[in-house]
């Protein structure tokens, strides 16, 4: 079988993609990685085999108004509240709007047609059986209608997209039909007919045949959509463990990280370490050089470091702040690591209050954000046991779904129903947990 992953440009998009990749490769299956150039290096240092695929856009620096355009779109998306609660959270006219931005500013963008292009050459050259996209990658769903393939979308994070949609096309169900807009279809409609496709729009291209979720199954939000369990496997990319860490710190041990997102998060990183280390706890920081000439002068309990394993530091720590990056949130459940999240946008809030409601963290807003209000709430992760007990329980149900090896039989199964196109036979199987309906 000929299993093509594509992925955004971005290694935080990527890695969760590799122990997938590398389950279907050593059980014998050809695997390619697609995605920009400026990731083929990641790709390679994983010991996959990259397929570069141009694109438009270039660098937003360069692009005068419509990178201008592009970052308030951003960041109008980022703000949007998908954290909403209720039986009608949102407006028809707000998630149109939302539709309206989103496509042309971020899905059009980071799929353009260049982009599109180039991967469906490659595919139709090399004929893959199955396309695993990420979400952001729907040029993985359009290779796949074009060329016939089976194809899923894997999920790392809380569906907060999908959700938002499914509930904009029952909202535009209830619209008199003049009134009635879909921009998402619309544009996949659209490239599908420009590549010479007579398959017309599926919502599939929007969710998948299947998705493949490595998120623990109560964490997950009820979308009722064919769904295959797959354990978190951590990959921090290429790792040594330094000397300090192969050590017991004597004390209690809290990492701090913000990952990529620093600047999007808006906390001032030295001034926040600054009040961490009031705590009686040892205060392990992932920093920039900035960060750290204006943190010199910190006592000795805080250590900064400019990268270090998540999956080997995590196991000796007894709390964790950070941004909502999936694979910290992921690598921290997996160790059973209570977590504290600073909510900045995105999916960010419904993660950390989904980790309220179990009882394995707690969810601070960054905006506005009082670093002495974040040492009371650290200081309660490390000392209240509620919270180790419901990372345990967290740890526990995330150890009971399938291995990416074990779901292997799984996906070869799916493809053989799937393959073929819309019209192929589908199906969801309950036996062994493979595939099921989230209802």
């Amino acid at each position: 079988m000929k299993v093509l992953f594509t992925s955004l440009a971005h290694h935080t998009h990527y890695y969760p993609l590799v122990p997938l990749a590398w389950a279907l490769r050593t059980a014998g299956h050809e695997v390619r990685i697609a995605s920009q150039p400026e990731l083929t290096d990641v790709i390679t240092g994983t010991g996959l085999t990259a397929v570069p695929v141009e694109w438009s856009l270039g660098a937003l620096e360069d692009l005068g108004l419509l990178g201008t355009l592009h970052d308030e779109a951003s960041a109008h998306v980022q703000g949007f509240d998908y954290a909403a609660r209720g039986d009608h959270p949102w407006t028809y006219e707000q998630l149109l709007a939302l539709e309206n931005i989103m496509v042309p500013t971020l899905y059009g963008a980071l799929n353009n047609d260049t982009m599109v292009d180039a991967l469906v050459d490659f595919a139709r050259s090399w004929q893959p059986d199955l396309v695993v996209w990420e979400t952001f990658t729907l040029a993985g769903a359009i290779t796949a209608r074009v060329t016939g393939a089976a194809h899923c979308r894997l999920v790392s994070g809380p569906d907060v997209s999908v959700r938002a949609r499914k509930e904009f096309l029952r909202l535009a169900a209830e619209q008199e039909p003049e009134h009635r807009e879909d921009p998402t279809a619309e544009w996949l409609q659209r490239t599908l007919r420009r590549l010479g496709c007579d398959a017309g729009f599926g919502e599939d291209l929007v969710t998948g045949q299947w998705t493949v979720n490595t998120t623990p199954p109560s964490t997950q939000l009820d979308l009722d959509l064919p769904t295959v369990q797959v354990r978190h496997v951590a990959y921090n990319g290429p790792a040594v463990v330094p000397e300090w860490l192969r050590s017991d710190p004597g004390r209690s041990r809290v990492c701090v990280t913000l990952g990529s997102s620093a600047s999007d998060v808006g906390v001032d990183m030295a001034e926040l370490l600054a009040h961490l280390a009031e705590l009686d706890a040892e205060i392990v920081a992932t920093v920039d050089e900035a960060t750290r000439e204006a943190a010199a002068d910190l006592p000795d309990n805080v250590r900064m470091v400019d990268f270090v394993p998540l999956n080997d530091l995590l196991p000796t720590c007894d709390a964790v702040v950070h941004h909502g990056g999936v694979g910290t949130k992921a690598t921290a459940e997996l160790h059973a690591v209570p977590q504290l999240i600073l909510a900045f946008g995105w999916d960010t809030a419904v993660m950390g209050r989904g980790l309220e409601d179990i009882g394995a963290g707690l969810c601070v807003p960054s905006d506005g954000l009082l670093p002495d209000v974040l040492r009371k709430q650290v200081q309660r992760l490390i000392t209240e046991p509620s919270f180790a007990r419901g990372a345990r329980r967290l740890q526990e149900e995330l150890l009971a779904v399938p291995s990416p090896n074990e779901v292997v039989p799984v996906l070869e199964r799916l493809v053989a129903e799937h393959r073929g196109g819309p019209g192929a036979r589908r199906a969801a199987h309950g036996a062994n947990g493979s595939v099921h309906d989230r209802g």
